[in-house]
């Protein structure tokens, strides 16, 4: 068979799936508004709907006014599966992507014609529930990065990718790569991907082109990208917490420390005089000290003589800039 009429079956068995589902959201249908519905002339609406009567599926006409086409019995068709729990969990996860994508929603739209009457209600609420706001206070909404939906569609198909990379110094440089998963981590993208040196990792946001090639992807077998992330995160927070540092603070201090280190924030015991021993940590000694110099003398580090000594640094530069004296 032709990719062509290949093609037009596929198209053909989609749509005809579709007017079933009209039919099992609707109880019956008139070939109009099937027509009008799937964006097709009444006249294939009518043959579709011939064409299931004529496969066995239990469709008949009733003709004359208020007619149309029922499911015998009101037979029911349930093409997906899930409990009614699964799908309130699947539209909770999708329903905030609808925003981003047509296709998202289509999908959507079509899946609750697929499910059961008695879950339909808590699917569509599901879709509507949940909004997801991924810029931070004070901050702009990230764009997604022009190159991402190339990316996407390489990983999904297998294919190489050749990439316009531009690392944090030097010129950019091409390279071509087996694109194995993306992750989107605080609202940046990142390709892991295989590369003739392992495994690489790549910010989506510094890829200037990425061309799609004919050659297929080559991906081990046992990878999973949950895992290989895993792997990912924890060298980068390894490198993160290269310097460490004890501070004094109040109890009610605490939670504000650790937003700010996240990860790097581990509380300890209270001392006699209420305060709580915090280490705090970073991958340079200067980057814990400007998160720490906006507390003035709130914060007292106990350990950390580089730290202490970069505090020092900048008290010395505010007075020197603000001083008037």
């Amino acid at each position: 068979m032709s990719t062509f009429f290949a093609t037009i079956v596929v198209m053909r068995a989609d749509r005809l799936v579709a007017t079933l589902l009209l039919m099992q959201t609707r109880g019956r249908v008139t070939a109009a508004e099937v027509a009008a519905e799937l964006e097709v002339s009444v006249a294939t609406a009518r043959r579709d709907l011939e064409a299931l009567s004529t496969a066995g599926v239990p469709v008949y006409p009733q003709p004359g006014r208020g007619g149309g086409w029922s499911l015998v019995g009101g037979a029911r068709t349930d093409l997906t599966g899930l409990t009614a729990g699964e799908a309130q969990a699947l539209f909770l996860l999708a329903g905030p992507a609808a925003s981003l994508s047509p296709e998202v929603r289509s999908a959507l739209r079509k899946l609750v014609r697929a499910l059961p009457q008695t879950f339909r209600v808590d699917a569509e609420r599901a879709a509507d529930a949940v909004h997801v706001d991924t810029a931070a206070w004070g901050a702009d909404v990230r764009e997604r990065p022009p190159v991402l939906e190339a990316l996407q569609a390489a990983v999904v198909q297998r294919r190489r990718v050749r990439l316009t990379y531009e690392g944090r110094a030097g010129a950019p440089s091409v390279r071509t790569v087996d694109p194995w998963g993306l992750v989107d981590k605080d609202d940046v993208w990142y390709l892991v991907a295989g590369t003739d040196r392992g495994r690489r990792t790549f910010r989506v946001d510094r890829v200037r082109t990425a061309e799609v090639t004919d050659e297929a992807a080559q991906r081990p077998d046992d990878f999973s990208l949950e895992e290989a992330w895993r792997e990912v995160v924890d060298t980068m927070e390894g490198r993160r917490s290269l310097v460490s540092a004890v501070v004094l603070v109040d109890a009610r201090s605490v939670p504000i420390l650790r937003d700010h280190f996240g990860r790097h924030c581990v509380p300890g015991e209270a001392g006699p005089d209420g305060r709580v021993r915090v280490r705090v940590a970073a991958h340079l000694a200067v980057s814990v000290a400007e998160q720490l110099a906006g507390w003035g003398g709130r914060v007292e580090v106990a350990e950390g003589e580089e730290v202490r000594a970069e505090l020092l640094r900048i008290g010395r530069e505010l007075v020197a800039q603000y001083d008037a004296s």
